[in-house]
């Protein structure tokens, strides 16, 4: 039971950001600080206060035993065998001693008492309330109180100054690496962060860059071992096509061409991916509408996919390019899913979804991969790189691509077109 709360409390418990708890810390401190230097002022306070109000009084008691011993009178209001003698200072001056005593009632002021023997074995008493010294250390309090209530609040406002700053750089230190781990690999999280502020935020920012620089190095090494090996294969390949276009017909050729195909196939789609991640790719731009491209497109080579037009859009893309992207995701829906196929054309939305198992949780999760294809096992062909190229030929056309399963069964790709037209071509 305690570990089921203990788990649900970590669950529920409320992110508060570096401002907020820099900000929380440096006001506790205050208030601690504040805390002890208040009550060691108000104890200073007191006893000096104390202190002086028996001098005060004792002077007094002595100065009022001279006058009754010489004139016989009673000065200051001065007692003598006063029956409201507390009994300690009662006690002292039977012993034949001078003692002063303080009464300290709460909320009231100081009720000093002082007493002395008398030569004829009486006791001679005086008890005065020091009102003014009693308002003197209230007022002390209300000032400690405000100084230390402006203590706490001053830190508060300097803590929301400093971690603001340092919380706001981390944001952009954050948006900066997010923007890294989605490929903008040209992005700099120092540059980012700018600022004249030397702290361990450099320290971060420049680790990630130095993380951000080799990751490119490795990518672009990666694409052109890839593109060197693809471009390689392309000759023979091509020789290999065309061999088997040669041999006499027959099964065993069927067989030779299709397989020589697929691998020519495979060589195409391999270049064209280096040639996405080399972001060296432009849109060549036209003016489309979209209902009657798709259904133009559709209806080629899948005469079974069922078109739905809900509202039609003029987009300004690349043809050729969504052309592809279209083609793949058809390809993908029909090599791993299931009928019927069906594709939507709402405004600028595009979307595409089979009936099949749906898409696997790891491209939900990361995207899509190359040589890692559409289906939730591996039983079924292709090598991944359909969505791939859909994906990168998407940036290229500045739309977004997405992935979901759909309910209660199928996988379910959506284009969404942008509002403004990509860069056009540089000259």
């Amino acid at each position: 039971m305690f570990r089921f709360l203990g788990r649900l409390l970590s669950r529920w418990t409320p992110r508060t950001g570096l401002r907020w708890k820099l900000s929380a810390a440096i006001a506790a401190v205050g208030a601690l600080v504040a805390l002890v230097l208040s009550l060691v002022v108000h104890n200073a306070a007191r006893s000096s206060m104390l202190g002086n109000s028996r001098d005060v009084q004792n002077e007094r008691v002595l100065a009022a035993q001279r006058i009754y011993e010489s004139l016989g009178r009673l000065p200051f209001g001065a007692e003598i065998d006063d029956p409201r003698l507390p009994a300690p200072l009662a006690e002292a001056v039977a012993r034949g001693e001078r003692a002063t005593y303080v009464v300290e009632e709460p909320g009231q002021a100081l009720d000093v008492w002082a007493a002395t023997p008398l030569p004829d074995g009486q006791a001679l008493s005086l008890h005065t309330r020091f009102t003014d010294r009693y308002a003197v250390l209230a007022d002390l309090d209300r000032v400690l109180v405000l100084g230390s209530a402006s203590v706490v609040l001053g830190g508060t406002v300097l803590g929301v100054l400093i971690g603001g700053q340092l919380s706001r750089r981390l944001r952009q230190a954050a948006v900066a690496a997010g923007r890294v781990a989605q490929g903008e690999t040209r992005v700099r999280v120092r540059e980012a962060i700018g600022g004249r502020v030397r702290d361990e935020t450099d320290d971060l920012a420049r680790a990630v860059d130095r993380m951000a620089d080799a990751l490119q190095q490795r990518l672009e090494a990666e694409r052109r071992v890839t593109a060197d090996i693809a471009h390689e294969l392309r000759t023979p390949v091509t020789g290999l096509v065309t061999a088997a276009e040669l041999l006499p017909p027959g099964r065993p050729t069927e067989l030779v061409r299709d397989r020589a195909q697929a691998l020519r196939t495979l060589v195409e789609d391999v270049l064209e991916v280096a040639r996405l991640d080399g972001a060296a790719e432009r849109a060549e731009l036209q003016e489309v509408a979209l209902a009657e491209f798709v259904a133009r497109r559709v209806r080629t080579p899948e005469p079974e996919v069922e078109l739905t037009v809900r509202r039609d859009a003029v987009v300004t893309t690349d043809p050729r390019r969504l052309e592809r992207i279209l083609g793949n995701l058809l390809a993908n829906a029909a090599r791993h899913g299931r009928p019927p196929i069906e594709v939507t054309v709402d405004g600028r939305r595009l979307r595409v979804r089979d009936h099949g198992p749906g898409f696997p949780p790891a491209l939900l999760a990361e995207g899509p991969s190359r040589f890692r294809t559409g289906s939730t096992d591996r039983a079924g062909r292709g090598h991944g790189l359909g969505l791939t190229i859909a994906a990168g030929q998407a940036r290229v056309l500045g739309a977004r691509l997405t992935f979901r399963n759909a309910e209660p069964s199928g996988a379910m790709a959506v284009l969404w077109l942008p509002d403004a037209p990509p860069d056009a071509p540089r000259p």
